[in-house]
């Protein structure tokens, strides 16, 4: 068992704010600054070309860390600057054309779906939702009827593993075996079809083993879950889904799959290497346990909807309050050091108009947050 205490004293900030809103942006640790601050003096002291050769060794943390983290090799890891910067690489490279077909969910996430919109005004593709199961989660079936229907195989099926907006995710583990995000995966590798999974809100809290999933592509970024700086992103490729296949744009920085470096990347490595020695199954434990109990006293407490549904939730807990607007109780709560989001329709606009909602708060948890800090952030929406 981690000391829980132990480690929250590595996020000195955690005694300063009640934050619950790591789906937002996590509070970074000791290590992490300290990395960041490190690089940073020894470019201003050495030069940013000299000290990327004197620190190359160190360079290869985040994907050697990254690696062992998502079960993958260094080679298929590539370091950008977002999940949005991660997401576009690989799907502006796709090369679609009119009458391409792209599979997506109900929660896809906004940025992306953005993008869909583009590519049916430039390229004249279609873009088909897959329907949702009674709780919530991909309908596996219906999938598997879109795949087979059409004169040709989709071009792509492209899912938002965790939404932003809500508790639920694409992968429910029972027995040790991953179902629907991983479900999709195996169609999609018998069909042939590129799979690619957005995993912003995933990694981090809770395990991604990228072979169980079998997606072609995965992507992240690093200021969520995994607690590293504002301005890294992650990009996995896998082997078979290189040789197939361009990213949208490559430099002279780096190999096909890779980009620039600079001193984030010392951050990144050091967060990644911070999940690896805590362990990322006492990681999702610790997770569920807390976002649990902040669910549960939000259940019970008067005018208060928790807005969450699926099989198996995370660390993300949305929330309405009867006559309460968001935003107003988003400021009254930082007026007392304690931060949360709010997810608008925009966010996951299918989804959300689906369940007539216009905006949610949002509380995230991760492993640092407490029992106490549950219990207080209860008692101050009580008195709002």
């Amino acid at each position: 068992m981690p000391d829980w205490a132990r480690i929250r004293a590595d996020t000195p900030a955690a005694e300063k704010v009640l934050h619950f809103n790591n789906a937002g942006s996590a509070l970074p640790t000791q290590q992490v600054t300290k990395a960041q601050h490190a690089y940073l003096e020894l470019e201003a002291t050495t030069g940013g070309y000299e000290a990327l050769i004197q620190e190359a060794e160190a360079m290869e943390k985040p994907y050697t860390a990254l690696a062992q983290l998502l079960n993958c090799h260094p080679d298929e890891i590539a370091i950008t600057t977002s999940s949005t910067a991660s997401w576009f690489q690989v799907f502006g490279g796709l090369n679609l054309k009119a009458g391409d077909r792209i599979l997506t969910s109900v929660s896809e996430y906004g940025s992306n779906f953005l993008a869909y919109l583009q590519a049916i005004k430039r390229q004249q593709v279609q873009v088909e939702i897959i329907p949702e199961d009674a709780e919530g989660d991909v309908d596996i079936a219906a999938l598997e009827k879109l795949v087979a229907a059409g004169a040709s195989k989709p071009a792509l099926i492209a899912l938002t593993h965790i939404p932003t907006s809500s508790g639920r995710h694409r992968v429910r583990i029972t027995h040790q075996v991953y179902t629907h995000a991983a479900a999709a995966g195996a169609i999609a590798q018998r069909e042939g079809i590129p799979y690619l999974l957005d995993a912003t809100q995933s990694i981090g809290q809770m395990p991604i083993d990228v072979q169980q999933l079998q997606c072609d592509y995965l992507t992240s970024t690093g200021r969520k879950f995994l607690r590293a700086p504002r301005g890294t992103g992650l990009l996995y490729a896998s082997r078979a889904a290189m040789a197939k296949a361009e990213p949208a744009m490559v430099d002279v920085h780096g190999a096909v799959w890779s980009g620039r470096h600079d001193y984030k990347l010392m951050g990144l490595g050091v967060a990644a290497e911070y999940v690896l020695e805590i362990g990322i199954e006492a990681i999702w434990e610790r997770v569920q346990h807390i976002s649990g109990m902040l669910r549960q006293q939000l259940q019970e407490l008067q005018g208060v909807t928790v807005q969450d549904r699926g099989r198996l939730l995370c660390g993300i807990v949305s929330f309405t309050m009867e006559g309460k607007r968001p935003e107003d109780v988003k400021q009254e709560l930082r007026e007392k050091n304690i931060n949360v989001s709010i997810s608008p329709a925009n966010s996951t606009l299918l989804d959300f108009s689906q369940r007539g909602l216009t905006k949610v708060l949002r509380a995230s948890v991760h492993y640092y947050n407490t029992e106490e800090e549950v219990h207080r952030f209860i008692k101050t929406l009580k008195s709002l």
